[in-house]
């Protein structure tokens, strides 16, 4: 008889792989359960137009990926992870037909800001350059798996990053800048004027200029893949189209690992009423487009980025998001768009291109937001609609229906607003551990968040380390 497994992982997203992984580098037997046929979780590729359009259904570029402390510390690359970059991270344009970038040259956006405003910008990133690397470890290791290697420097990013954004929108005197930065914020999809979203601005921006913004070759699924090959060569075992509904549908292990939201873990944990204040944020309305030719930006920057963000002021961004958080679909949506094929050109048969787009709207909400992303897009991209091949739409229960972690449609894996975007699931120092000592939480609904960097994995793999040491040793 098989003896028991020392871990049993639910959830084959880039969290719970990177947790799998690392158990399995320790030498201890691990087996993954995935309720769909593929593995991936926010992090698949599919044909979801056309023949021959590949599609990421959700994540598509990587800033917090290719950075990310826990993926760097494996041979990825090894098994088929290969980053590609855009000319440009990202472009902002504007109605008068120009547009600030985030380059991976400070220089070049701080002059994209104009000269009221580079200076400034300048000013704000030039402490933390050349550091991520420390800096990506302390703050996303956190709480309690990693003592800080450069504490001072970690508590001078809190100084500026704690408050929320308008306290760092005050610094400029121009709205480019301010709408670029906001646009950072935004992808974390709350509300501007939270705890801490200052510091969400200057990381995605720090990200940029450090290790760029890139997307993987072949799409989102070659980093699921690459995480399955290298588990299974650590004599991990991985197992798709298996539904967990109850730990007795697990075979006995001695811990017990959830890539999934809160909610799913206490219904199958039976743990009852143990994340009921465990909130929900704003959704998304996902559209992926199939076109004959690259978008027709207006401002030439945007037609280089491999993001393109789409709000023309801090306040447009400010509302829409405002709004999607409150429960109203925003008449002027707040777009993030990407464009895969611009440097993947195996994305899309030649000559054609995928795009992909979404904007915030309420949880859950049912309604359809194809022509208010669509007129938002033509604004700054006149003749968009006439190179559609076909479109895939997803609204919240669509998303949710795809990925169980989407709540209402919440691709966040939990509302990353007031308290709970710096403490999640709960208020405690210890947020990957449950009441059932062998279950424990590795999904992004704990710290550090949203994103496919694999750290909430990471984590919560050094605390299942440590707890079972810590049995061993009685």
């Amino acid at each position: 008889m098989p003896s028991m497994l020392d871990a049993v992982v639910v959830g084959a997203g880039p969290n719970g792989l990177t947790a799998a992984v690392e158990l399995a580098r320790r030498g201890l037997r691990v087996e993954v359960f995935e309720a769909k046929d593929t593995v991936g979780g926010g992090a698949r590729t599919e044909e979801l137009t056309l023949p021959g359009f590949r599609h990421d259904p959700c994540s598509a570029v990587h800033p917090l990926g290719i950075g990310s402390p826990a993926f760097r510390n494996m041979p990825l690359d090894r098994y088929g992870l290969q980053w590609l970059h855009p000319e440009l991270p990202m472009a902002h344009p504007f109605d008068d037909g120009t547009a600030a970038v985030l380059s991976r040259s400070v220089s070049e956006t701080a002059a994209s800001f104009g000269p009221r405003d580079a200076g400034t910008y300048r000013r704000l990133l030039a402490p933390y350059l050349g550091k991520w690397d420390v800096l990506a470890r302390d703050f996303m290791s956190l709480p309690l798996t990693a003592l800080p290697r450069d504490p001072i420097g970690l508590a001078r990013f809190g100084t500026v990053g704690l408050p929320p954004y308008s306290w760092l929108m005050r610094r400029f005197r121009d709205d480019r800048a301010r709408a670029l930065m906001a646009g950072l914020v935004a992808h974390v999809i709350a509300p501007l004027d939270g705890l801490a979203t200052g510091g969400v601005g200057m990381l995605f921006a720090l990200a940029a200029h450090e290790n760029g913004w890139p997307l993987p070759r072949g799409g989102s699924q070659s980093i699921s893949d690459a995480l399955t090959a290298y588990l299974r060569e650590l004599g991990g075992a991985v197992h798709t189209g298996f539904e967990v509904k109850r730990l007795d549908d697990l075979p006995p292990a001695r811990t017990y690992l959830f890539d999934t939201s809160p909610t799913a873990l206490a219904r199958i944990a039976g743990l009852g009423r143990a994340y009921d204040g465990y909130k929900y944020g704003a959704a998304v309305f996902k559209i992926d487009y199939a076109l004959d030719g690259p978008v027709p930006w207006t401002a030439q920057e945007p037609r280089r980025a491999g993001t393109v963000q789409i709000g023309p002021s801090s306040r447009d961004i400010a509302t829409a998001l405002t709004q999607a958080s409150g429960g109203t679909a925003p008449d002027t949506p707040f777009l993030i768009t990407a464009q895969p094929s611009l440097v993947d050109p195996s994305r899309a048969p030649e000559g054609k291109h995928v795009f992909w787009a979404y904007g915030h709207v309420p949880n859950g909400w049912e309604g359809d937001f194809t022509d208010a992303i669509e007129r938002q897009i033509e604004r700054f991209a006149p003749g968009f609609r006439d190179r559609i091949l076909a479109r895939a739409t997803a609204g919240p229960p669509q998303l949710a229906e795809r990925n169980a972690n989407y709540v209402g449609g919440d691709i966040a894996c939990g509302a990353a607003r007031g308290i709970q975007l710096l403490l999640r699931p709960k208020i405690s120092l210890f947020p990957y551990a449950t009441r059932h000592p062998s279950v424990f939480l590795c999904s992004s609904a704990a710290w550090p968040g949203p994103g496919v960097h694999g750290m909430s994995g990471h984590n919560a793999a050094k605390a299942v380390w440590r707890a079972l040491r810590k049995a061993d040793q009685r």
